[in-house]
């Protein structure tokens, strides 16, 4: 993509990603009940200094602190960290950061990114699309609200196989072109 869309088209596919991705296939089984209490806050990070964008992770927790009808936030970062190597490295000094601010057991980070290969798996299996985006991001959850869903699911240790499963049955192929198809939203639409 030559230039960067405005942050309402990126909050547009992002939406678009939650809603037609993560929703409709269950990635998330928690998802869903999120997306339709509308308490999932979307922020763009603006910027492609580390520093400034770990500032703006550090403002999310103060957010979610003064905040709690926010239950979670996604902080897409579509600047900097384009290259998966690199916006590994960040992931590692942001959880760092969090445990350094004492939000250890408070916040945890999901991640996500367009590039996002499992160790171990290769580039091509449908199994990365479980953390595949439109755009770099960090999803900042509330732990005890992670724990809460894990405690009211029948079988949470099943999650990631049957994601596996299920996107390996819909395959590289259907999966691209639906995580493609989100990244053509905008805020028009």
């Amino acid at each position: 993509m030559s230039e960067r869309p405005l942050d309402a088209d990126i909050i547009a596919m992002t939406r678009a990603w939650v809603a037609n991705f993560v929703v409709a296939h269950d990635v998330c089984p928690f998802a869903g009940r999120e997306v339709r209490r509308n308490s999932l806050r979307y922020v763009v990070a603006n910027d492609d200094d580390p520093e400034h964008l770990l500032h703006t992770l550090i403002e999310e927790c103060h957010r979610l602190d003064a905040e709690p009808a926010i239950e979670t936030t996604l902080v897409v970062l579509p600047e900097g960290v384009a290259d998966f190597d690199d916006y590994l490295d960040l992931l590692g000094v942001a959880e760092a950061l969090l445990e350094a601010e004492g939000y250890a057991g408070i916040y945890q980070l999901a991640s996500f990114h367009p590039d996002y290969v499992f160790e171990g798996v290769a580039a091509s299996d449908p199994a990365n699309y479980t953390n595949r985006s439109p755009w770099p991001m960090w999803h900042l959850l509330r732990e005890r609200s992670v724990e809460a869903a894990v405690a009211n699911h029948s079988a949470p240790e099943s999650i990631p196989e049957d994601n596996v499963a299920t996107l390996r049955e819909i395959g590289s192929a259907a999966l691209a072109e639906q995580w493609a198809a989100c990244r053509r939203v905008r805020a028009s639409d």
